[in-house]
Formats: structure tokens, sequence, C-alpha cells
């Protein structure tokens, strides 16, 4: 219990880191709702989703105390606030493209390590903690694409987020699992590598793999390989 109880302080995310962390997946999804011309009900319900959907996930998922996102008296408030700038400031804010790509990446590196790294809290094998991670990381996006009734995101063709988290998720897990590397780096490393595949791949115009046929694949490319024979003529 004394090691599970230092390994809990030692991996304890910042309550500040976190609450910036949904501050930024607030204004996301508020600017959305905003570009989309909803209403204010609608605003604040897509900056909920979007900033504390993917904590609710993994906490319930979890099954431990009741979530952070209803305990912490700070979260609601700070997200209604939130909801209201975009509200109010959606022209101004939609300038800062660039800046709000970052800051949706660095988020997307938090929201990862946090759930990863409380999943390793509870004991889950490894399959899990990358899943917990991944989940935490892209939750809160899915709610929001569920309800603009639209396709998810992080299932079309595009810039890497599903990828990133997992990417970063399965990376936690190695460096502070088999190799046994102090938490505090490993979480700092897997933020950068996941907001850094983020970034990139927006600005590189990457695009996550789609499904591919590796027989008919196989068998186009045998058939463009194999010389075809030149037919006899007859008499």
């Amino acid at each position: 219990m004394e090691i599970v109880a230092a390994a809990a302080e030692t991996l304890r995310v910042p309550a500040v880191v976190d609450l910036a962390a949904v501050v930024v997946g607030a204004l996301t999804g508020g600017l959305l709702a905003a570009r989309e011309g909803f209403a204010v009900s609608g605003v604040l319900l897509l900056a909920v989703s979007t900033g504390l959907g993917g904590g609710l996930i993994r906490d319930v998922l979890l099954a431990g105390p009741p979530p952070v996102a209803l305990t912490n008296p700070a979260y609601l408030p700070t997200v209604a606030i939130t909801a209201m700038v975009t509200f109010f400031f959606s022209g101004w804010l939609s300038r800062l493209t660039g800046l709000l790509v970052g800051l949706d990446a660095l988020t997307l590196g938090f929201f990862t390590v946090i759930g990863a790294q409380k999943a390793e809290l509870a004991g889950l094998p490894s399959a899990s903690v990358v899943f917990i991670g991944t989940l935490t990381g892209v939750g809160g996006a899915v709610i929001r694409d569920v309800l603009l009734a639209q396709r998810a995101d992080i299932v079309q063709p595009g810039p890497y987020n599903a990828v990133a988290a997992l990417l970063g998720a399965t990376a936690l897990t190695v460096l502070a699992g088999p190799l046994g590397l102090p938490p505090l780096p490993v979480a700092a490393l897997v933020i950068a590598l996941v907001a850094a595949l983020r970034i990139v791949s927006v600005w590189r115009g990457w695009e996550a793999p789609v499904a591919v046929d590796l027989p008919q694949r196989a068998r186009s490319r045998l058939v463009r390989r194999t010389p075809r024979r030149p037919r006899r003529r007859r008499g």
C-alpha cells in the first residue's frame, strides 16, 4: 500500500494543469458550437462535453470515486465561464487558429497522459492502460460529434488525433512499465510526443491510414508485373 501511495503522489498531475486542459477543450467545443450558430444552451453543452467528456468516461470506467469533474468545485464553473467567453467573443477567438491548434494538441497529450496514469494506478493491465489513455484523450471529441449528429472525427481520414493518443498511451505504458523510467519525465515526453504528432500531421497534411485489401493489392501488383505472352497467329 505504501508503494501504491508513493506512486500515486508521484503521478498526480497538478490540478491547475488538468484544469487548463479542460479549459482548452471547452474552448474548442464552444467555438464549434458558435460557428454552427447554436443557442447559448448548445454552446454550453458542447463546451462541457468536449472539456469534461473524456475525463467523465474515464472515471466511470475506472469505477472509483465520483468523477473529478463533479467533485471538484472549480471544473463546472470554469467550463461555464469558458463557454460564455466563446459565446460572446467567438469571432475574435477564431482568428487565433494557430494558437488553438497548438493548445488543442497539448490538451490531447495531457488528457492521454492523465488517463493512462490513472489506469496504471488502478492496477489495470497494459492493454487497458492504453485503451483508457486513448479514450480519455479523444472521448470529449466523440461525445461532441455525437451531439452534432455527425460521423465522429476520429474515425475519418485526417490529421492524427486518436492515432496520436494511441501511440502516446502505448509509449507511456512501455516506458513507465517494462522499462521502469521515472513517471514525471515519461509524462513530459509523452505529452510532447502526442502534441508534436498532432501539430505536424495538421501542418504536413498527414492522414491516419485507412483500411486496405491486401490480397487485392497483391493480385494487382502481380498482374502488373507478369509479362503478357504474345498470341500465336493461326494458319
